[in-house]
């Protein structure tokens, strides 16, 4: 249920999301601007929290850079088997 709030944007700021959005629709585009931000923030911790879980020796294909990139040439090369031409 949308609930009033009030917030103080720079006034610059706000004739960018008017002329974007239009006045009519400010709440809207704050709205869908807050929840991306809100997605990226928890996609950062998410990333943050599992950093560091995998070791990389535990991976042969992931032993050097070159090693990395033969293994995604290798897994790109699958997917293409798998499309049709007309879509590769």
């Amino acid at each position: 249920m949308p609930v009033r709030a009030h917030v103080v944007l720079p006034e610059d700021l706000l004739e960018r999301v008017d002329r974007i959005a239009g006045k009519r629709r400010r709440s809207r585009f704050v709205e869908e601007a807050v929840r991306e931000k809100l997605a990226r923030e928890a996609q950062a911790a998410s990333l943050e929290a599992g950093a560091g879980i995998l070791d990389r020796r535990d991976y042969a294909e992931w032993s050097s850079p070159e090693e990395t990139s033969r293994w995604v040439s290798a897994l790109r090369g699958l997917d293409r088997g798998r499309l049709p031409a007309d879509t590769r």
